[in-house]
């Protein structure tokens, strides 16, 4: 019997304890979400301290996440990853000690949750660099989606429920606790990863690559000790110098800026007062449409990933990004539970599918010693601009009715797609570019 698409990346093993680690750590995240914000609560803090340790763990991500995508691209990416979960486990286990023995102080949190961000800037930019070192080109879109189904329902439910009993059973130092046995056991496992995952990937390092016909061959150090001898600056001015040379790539990333800016703040900040005066409801229902959003998310990764990459995956990805945001602009005139949970199951299942997409694209068709930077460049424009989103939703609604806003960021973004697909020309260009056959893993990477 063969196995499920979507099941595929499993036959490798290097992937079985990447991914088992992922699980693992992004469950901690979870956790973490929760027991912060209760252990903040129990040293007698409010919603500004709350909000200070949250600040935090953005800034420590926003603010290395460029660096991250660098590092990915010049060090060791098994080391990398194991350094940072190393970190991870060191700074939760002295919170949790800490706690543990009634010497915590909220500058503690809001340290560790700064690294924490960190971490994670360095972390995920090497997790995208190295999956297309340990897998086929083929398998690729299944693992891409197999990560989209499991962040939802680890980090946004499984690790927030669990937490949520620990506090309420125990107390939230137990639930930082588990956090540190989650980052110990990510720890342990990824210490298993196998030596030739070594190497930084395109950087020349010896160790081994993939040809077009997915056979593994030597590589030479030569090109190491070059990179070596480059700056920051100078790796940060070549990443984005491709992007900007790259016309789908940049175009994507306009578009994400755009849709960024336009949607994070309504649904962050104006969504719980449409809960509330168009619909009735409380807090829990506005936690439960979050829910409904991540479950259309999940489900859409999974079934993503249980079929190949559609031959017009551009013209996939941005229409699914574009026409998923339709449905947002008629929330400001909802008034119904039903037809609101509706229009966010869209979102969140067609957010899903572009993002799967989105993310195997980069791993295909970026050179590999690229990857690792353009990543980050992914991350840093997305995480910049939430917090500016959400800073403006306010004013806007001091001025706009709640119905406009809605309106415009959801007509904005599918007329953006439209634009970016024009521009670009993203039909031509999938077409000349053509990924949905197994041929290797970068003959069709775009020149630098």
């Amino acid at each position: 019997m063969p196995t499920p698409r979507a099941l595929r990346p499993f036959v490798h093993r290097e992937y079985r304890v990447l991914i088992a680690a992922l699980a693992v750590s992004i469950f901690g995240s979870g956790m973490w979400a929760v027991g912060m914000v209760y252990q903040v609560i129990r040293l007698g803090g409010g919603p500004l301290e709350l909000s200070l340790v949250a600040a935090a763990g953005s800034v420590g991500l926003v603010a290395f996440v460029l660096a991250g995508g660098i590092a990915a691209d010049r060090v060791p990416q098994r080391l990398l990853i194991i350094a940072v979960e190393g970190t991870n486990l060191a700074v939760i286990a002295a919170i949790s000690g800490l706690a543990l023995a009634g010497w915590l102080q909220l500058w503690h949190l809001a340290v560790g949750a700064f690294v924490l961000g960190v971490g994670a800037a360095f972390f995920f930019p090497a997790y995208s660099a190295i999956l297309p070192r340990i897998l086929p080109p083929e398998d690729l879109l299944a693992a891409n989606g197999m990560e989209g189904t499991l962040r939802p329902i680890l980090q946004q439910a499984a690790g927030p429920a669990v937490a949520g009993i620990l506090v309420a059973a125990l107390s939230p130092s137990h639930a930082v606790t588990g956090v540190a046995a989650c980052h110990l056991l990510a720890f342990i496992i990824l210490n298993f990863l196998g030596q030739h995952a070594l190497d930084a990937p395109g950087t020349g390092t010896a160790g081994t690559d993939r040809t077009a016909g997915g056979a593994v061959v030597e590589r030479t150090g030569g090109d190491a000790v070059e990179r070596a001898k480059t700056s920051f600056f100078h790796d940060l001015r070549e990443g984005v110098s491709y992007t900007v040379r790259t016309p789908w790539l940049l175009w994507t990333l306009l578009w994400a800026c755009i849709s960024v800016l336009f949607l994070i703040g309504p649904i962050e900040v104006l969504l719980p007062f449409v809960v509330r005066d168009q619909l009735g409801g409380d807090s829990r229902m506005f936690g439960f449409l979050l829910a409904v959003m991540g479950v259309g998310g999940a489900a859409a990764s999974l079934a993503t990933a249980s079929f190949a990459l559609p031959r017009r995956y551009l013209t996939v990805m941005m229409v699914s990004w574009g026409a998923g945001s339709l449905p947002l602009a008629a929330v400001g005139i909802m008034d119904s539970f039903w037809t609101v949970a509706a229009a966010l199951f869209i979102f969140g299942a067609t957010g899903g599918i572009g993002m799967v997409i989105w993310g195997t694209l980069l791993q295909r068709r970026v050179p590999a010693h690229l990857l690792g930077r353009v990543s980050s460049l992914d991350f840093f424009v997305s995480l910049a601009l939430m917090p500016v989103s959400m800073a403006l939703a306010g004013p806007a609604a001091a001025v706009l009715p709640t119905w406009v806003i809605f309106l415009v960021a959801g007509g904005v973004c599918p007329v953006m797609a439209v634009v970016a697909m024009v521009v670009a020309r993203m039909p031509a260009d999938e077409l000349a570019h053509p990924l949905d056959r197994s041929a290797g893993d970068r003959e069709h990477a775009d020149s630098p």
